[in-house]
């Protein structure tokens, strides 16, 4: 039993109690998480409901004032995204961090570039670029992502589809825990949307937990195995989309209904 007093269960990343307050506003309050096993768990709220900061929370880009955070049972504390990484959570946000001009491999690998083994790698800092371009190659098909030929292409000549695909595949390549979704089909085309939807599913049936944020509602409700809402800065309730329509989780998340269950 956590300092809450609720029950510990399988969950692979558990919050309680996560308070964060920025001046007087307090953009988390005593706000629970749970995401279980190899699920699709969508977070969805009304802007400013606190849904992006306990993300970041999370991910580890803030640090919560109070409240404590589990992974796979073990209580963790996030300094910085990195250490997240470290520990098996991927962030793919809105902005995706792609470097335009750099190749589809090298984004692949920013941040955990492959050096070339002995003197040449350990003093020279030399890259081995025929190892990270044939683990990005492998990265890519695992995800039927191979319609990109040129695993050397700049970014920059993608389409938005396919950058939104590299960023899932790096997060999918290197997230053994959790990968967290921050609005992926934004700004896309219907048929780019279809693929990325597809994709999500493609990285679920390998056994990864996917947390999604997203404002698309018939995606949320296609895709996710239960939907968090988020309202005035904590979880107000889980929902199974099998039992509720996108009208009701909207009018839940903008508080016109009353959640039976209520976190």
């Amino acid at each position: 039993m956590d300092p809450e007093g609720f029950i510990m269960t399988d969950a692979v990343l558990q919050a309680r109690g996560l308070v964060k307050r920025y001046g007087r506003v307090t953009a988390l309050d005593h706000c629970d998480f749970d995401l279980m096993p190899g699920e699709i768990l969508a977070v969805i709220g009304d802007n400013g409901a606190g849904k992006s900061t306990l993300i970041k929370a999370l991910s580890g880009a803030v640090q919560p004032d109070h409240g404590e955070i589990w992974l796979n049972g073990q209580t963790v504390r996030f300094g910085s995204p990195i250490a997240a990484r470290e520990h098996g959570i991927e962030t793919v946000y809105q902005t995706l961090a792609l470097s335009p001009a750099l190749s589809i491999a090298d984004n692949m690998f920013m941040g955990r570039e492959i050096h070339k083994s002995g003197v040449l790698g350990n003093i020279f800092g030399m890259l081995d670029r025929t190892k990270m371009e044939t683990q990005a190659r492998a990265a890519l098909n695992d995800l039927g992502l191979m319609t990109i030929q040129n695993i050397r292409q700049p970014v920059e000549t993608l389409s938005g589809g396919q950058r939104q695909g590299v960023a899932v595949a790096r997060a999918a390549a290197f997230g053994s825990k959790v990968i967290i979704l921050d609005e992926p089909t934004a700004a896309l085309g219907v048929k780019e949307s279809r693929r990325v939807l597809e994709l999500i599913q493609d990285v679920k049936s390998r056994g990864i937990p996917i947390i999604l944020i997203s404002h698309n509602m018939p995606h949320v409700f296609e895709v996710a195995d239960r939907i968090h809402i988020h309202r005035l800065g904590k979880r107000l309730t889980v929902i199974n989309p099998k039992d509720y329509s996108m009208s009701d989780a909207v009018a839940l998340m903008t508080g016109a209904m009353q959640a039976e269950n209520a976190a």
